[in-house]
């Protein structure tokens, strides 16, 4: 398995720019909340059952948890065109791809892309793929797209992102760019591996979603997705004040209920890990902001605040080892004959 470099939150989201990023998005979230009254109650997105409980409240917005499952989502949430309109119109967006992209690729690069293309390649590896076309659903800024070129896994690869600053920006990289969302792209080749790295938890539907990438890729094929693990210790330990709490992120699945969704739509699930490296430090951040307190966890307090440089990374790897990490990867494959 590919090993990640050490990584920071300051790395990837620099402090000095993170001010008026925040002021951003507040306006987004702002014109989004003036059309609350055309969203729509949904079920669970993993299972379908309606029987659920209040989770948390943020934003305005109501997270609930499903009681098969477990999987946290928000219902009522925007629909679909609202949605699209606002990733299409976000000045929180514009920004990223302005300005906090721009600044932190050098690091995202090194600490994030690489590996996650190394992983991938790896992936690829031991299941066989070898060669042929790599579909990427939403690729941003597109320096993954250009770190799996680089490496030369596939043949071919094609970089869906709707978003149209970013279509723009992967475009000047020289990736094949689909500027559309998944729902509408039609392709006549056959696709080896679907990709998706942060892109499930923002989608109305994630089962049209699998629906449709398992409609793209060949039986036998490969879908590699990330997304928050709503099991992971960060957003367990503050719940809602934690940063993967978003308004743009509608679903939080767990390894078992996402993979209970990938088994629905086509796929068998092969493997799930939870590798992030920041869980630690957010909480710890948080507390020593005076934003959460650990006074009745003392083996915690001790752990994130006395005896951090000691600890903390040892505590990490204990996270991402046990699945307790709150980002994670699952891998699928494709059912029929290939």
């Amino acid at each position: 398995m590919a090993t990640t470099p050490t990584l920071s939150e300051n790395d990837i989201r620099p402090d000095h720019l993170m001010v008026d990023q925040a002021k951003l998005f507040a306006a987004d979230v702002a014109r989004l909340l003036e059309r609350r009254s055309e969203f729509v109650e949904v079920d669970c997105p993993a299972c379908a059952n309606a029987p659920r409980k209040p989770a948390w409240q943020k934003y305005e917005m109501s997270y609930v948890e499903c009681l098969g499952c477990g999987t946290v989502y928000i219902s009522p949430r925007p629909p679909p065109s609202l949605l699209e309109q606002y990733y299409a119109t976000s000045e929180n967006y514009a920004y990223w791809n302005k300005f906090i992209f721009p600044a932190s690729e050098d690091a995202r690069r090194e600490r994030i892309f690489r590996p996650r293309a190394e992983r991938l390649a790896e992936i690829c590896g031991r299941y066989g793929i070898k060669g042929g076309t790599l579909l990427e659903v939403g690729a941003g800024f597109g320096t993954f797209g250009e770190e799996i070129k680089r490496i030369g896994t596939f043949s071919r690869v094609f970089s869906v992102e709707p978003t149209p600053d970013l279509a723009a920006t992967c475009r000047r990289k020289g990736l094949e760019v689909i500027e559309a969302p998944i729902e509408k792209v039609k392709l006549d080749v056959p696709i080896d591996v679907v990709a998706s790295y942060e892109v499930i938890e923002h989608l109305f539907s994630p089962r049209r979603f699998l629906e449709d990438c398992a409609a793209q890729v060949r039986p036998g094929g490969l879908i590699v997705l990330t997304c928050p693990n709503v099991r992971g210790f960060d957003i367990m330990e503050l719940r809602e004040k934690s940063g993967a709490v978003d308004v743009e992120h509608l679903n939080y699945f767990h390894p078992a209920s996402l993979g209970k969704l990938l088994g629905e739509c086509g796929f068998e699930t092969l493997e799930a890990f939870t590798p992030g490296r920041l869980d630690a430090e957010l909480v710890r951040k948080r507390v020593l902001a005076g934003e959460h307190s650990l006074d009745q966890q003392p083996l915690l307090r001790s752990v994130l605040l006395d005896r951090w440089d000691e600890l903390g990374e040892k505590f990490q790897d204990f996270l991402a080892t046990n699945g307790l990490s709150s980002h994670m990867w699952i891998v699928g494959r494709r059912r029929g004959a290939k």
